[in-house]
């Protein structure tokens, strides 16, 4: 019963969190500089997740195969290889990694 209990307040504190952006604002355009910073989150976020599921298990830093296959798609990506170049090349590295092991 607790469990459910915890499970409703968490959905009505998020649905309130989320009015409140819309209700604080009305129909005022945002500061230029916060329309910026809203445009970084995403981003932000999955580059968090991507790190967060490469590079740990439970509570560990785990770094494996996987982790050699990131890097390498990383500096592809930041010598502004072709996306699709790079992840190809992240998949043959961590096959090839995996089949060594």
């Amino acid at each position: 019963m607790t469990l459910w209990i915890l499970i409703g307040v968490l959905a009505v504190t998020t649905a309130l969190i989320k009015a409140a952006g819309p209700v604080l604002v009305g129909g005022r355009a945002l500061p230029e500089r916060a329309t910026k910073v809203i445009a970084l989150l995403p981003p932000v976020l999955l580059a968090a997740l991507v790190v967060t599921s490469t590079f740990t298990e439970g509570q560990r830093l785990h770094l494996d195969a996987s982790t050699a296959g990131v890097a390498v798609a990383g500096v592809l990506i930041w010598l502004r290889k072709p996306l699709l170049l790079s992840v190809l090349t992240a998949v043959a590295v961590t096959a090839a990694l995996r089949a060594l092991s």
